[in-house]
């Protein structure tokens, strides 16, 4: 379930859970911004993890006005040329955002080859899916592929089961309490418990994510 790529992952959420869940401590400075700013180089800000081929680039409390910088700015695509400019030491990245639609989502999807949404396993998945499409087409003209993936699926339970023969090629992460105890040993699922029914969903979610990728190459 490892990826073999050099991997940033960039945490574009004011709450920081990317950091904390990988073992980081929270910054006590408000730097985040800068990046956007072009006052601070994005390398400047990155941490290694413990584990092996994954860095961070943590978010901090001046994420929360990221979205009014951007628009006061005008670039609309300044995400996709740091992204590019970081793409050259990581092959890999993976921008990490608040579930909402705004100018920070709209330009991640403008950076983005692939978009990864999870939804809740309910007989209104499929239709929150497709509100989700019709809402990055509207922000972009360029439409990167969506990868939807049932998140917390309790095959236990019936509406969770129908969830998921209605939509039986969707990556699924299961519903499990190994998932819950990664932000309490902070290490992810791979580490934590390799040999889990979860951490396969996820290396099976790796390896869809791997193959989207692929087919734009």
């Amino acid at each position: 379930m490892q990826s073999c790529h050099r991997t940033l992952l960039w945490d574009l959420d004011a709450a920081g859970g990317s950091a904390f869940l990988y073992g980081l401590e929270p910054q006590e400075t408000r730097l985040a911004e800068e990046v956007f700013a072009r006052e601070r180089p994005a390398t400047r800000l990155i941490q290694p993890t413990a584990f092996e081929r994954l860095d961070v680039l943590p978010a901090d409390e001046s994420i929360r006005a990221l979205d009014a910088q951007l628009v006061k700015i005008g670039k609309r695509k300044r995400l996709a040329k740091l992204t590019e400019e970081l793409s050259a030491d990581y092959p890999r990245i993976i921008l990490d955002c608040p579930p909402v639609m705004n100018e920070l989502s709209a330009q991640v999807v403008r950076a983005a080859d692939l978009v990864i949404v999870p939804l809740p396993p309910s007989p209104l998945s499929s239709r929150a899916f497709d509100l989700v499409v019709r809402e990055i087409a509207g922000n972009t003209k360029r439409h990167p592929p969506i990868l939807p993936v049932l998140s917390m699926l309790d095959m236990r339970r019936a509406l969770h089961k129908q969830a998921h023969e209605t939509n039986p090629n969707w990556p699924a992460i299961p519903y499990a309490s190994v998932v819950e105890q990664c932000a309490v040993q902070r290490q992810p699922v791979g580490v934590l418990a390799p040999q889990s029914t979860a951490a396969q969903a996820f290396g099976r979610l790796w390896a869809a994510i791997e193959k989207k990728l692929g087919q734009r190459c």
